[in-house]
């Protein structure tokens, strides 16, 4: 009875792969960089989230059971240009979770796998405007409602994402995104569950979700060096909130906005090789947890 009170104790968790992709550094899906034709770019990044209060819906609690919420990500991450105007990117993170406090333990494992395609629309004398399609899913056989320590949200999603930059001649820029994130089912390991009303079945049907973020930043040293301040955000278009005292669900309503920044520096003469730090807070939200996001990585383009 104890280990089970735990269990229906714990809180939702923030979103996963979307987290860390946002805090990548070299090309990912929500920047305005295009590889040039031919051109490969690889990296890696380590993402540490740390949360010790979180959202049950609107209430703002901390958890004994849980103590500190840990998640770490170890995130590969390739871009290759097929024309100067076509990217192609792939992603595969590893995730571990474990919390501070109570009896529950962490998970580990391969987490989404992720693919987009990312093209420039129009390109003028300041402005860039691109479109990018893509699709993540489960990479390995993980408990999707093993909240809040499962490792993602158990489902396939195709996302659809516009990207609007403005640079300036000295290297300022600003850059605004938005993404519409489309879900499948996701399959629990049991028959019965109950959100707003019981369900005797194994498919849980996944809200929908709207990602969206404003950057302003600047290149600077020849487009050596570069610093950005970000704010983005999540909204799902459904799902309902964490009831009181019960654990998480995968289709929980989740909001969050979050402030962030981030510096990347490419090594002269070649700058081939690229180092980049991020952190970011968030700010407000609902059934997700308040977590500072620290991210550090290291990417390396073949031309």
């Amino acid at each position: 009875m104890k280990n089970k009170f735990l269990y229906r104790s714990l809180p939702a968790a923030l979103l996963l792969l979307w987290l860390c992709v946002q805090s990548a550094g070299a090309q990912t899906p929500i920047d305005a960089i295009l590889m040039p034709k031919g051109g490969l770019c690889i990296g890696i990044f380590y993402t540490q989230d740390n949360w010790n209060e979180y959202w049950e819906g609107t209430l703002k609690r901390d958890n004994g059971n849980v103590g500190v919420l840990k998640r770490q990500t170890v995130l590969p991450m390739v871009a290759f240009g097929l024309t100067d105007r076509i990217n192609v990117l792939a992603a595969l993170p590893w995730v571990r979770t474990h919390a501070t406090a109570g009896q529950i333990r962490g998970a580990s494992g391969l987490q989404d796998w992720g693919v987009w395609v990312k093209a420039e629309v129009l390109k003028a004398e300041h402005l860039s405007l691109q479109a990018a399609l893509g699709a993540t899913g489960p990479a390995s056989n993980y408990l999707p409602d093993y909240f809040p320590l499962n490792l993602g949200l158990g489902n396939v999603e195709g996302t659809a994402r516009a990207i609007a930059q403005y640079r300036l001649d000295n290297g300022v820029y600003t850059r605004l995104q938005a993404g519409y994130h489309l879900r499948g089912n996701t399959t629990i390991e049991r028959n019965y569950y109950y959100t707003t009303q019981g369900y005797y079945s194994d498919q849980v049907d996944m809200p929908n979700a709207v990602t969206y973020s404003f950057a302003i930043g600047r290149w600077m040293n020849d487009d050596a060096f570069k610093a950005e301040i970000i704010y983005d955000g999540l909204h799902t278009t459904g799902g309902h909130d964490i009831r009181r005292q019960d654990v998480g669900f995968p289709s929980n309503r989740m909001i969050f906005q979050r402030l962030g920044a981030s510096l990347q520096y490419y090594f002269p003469p070649s700058q081939k090789i690229g180092l980049f730090a991020s952190g970011g807070y968030v700010l407000n939200g609902r059934n997700v947890g308040q977590s500072t996001v620290l991210t550090g990585g290291v990417s390396y383009q073949f031309n």
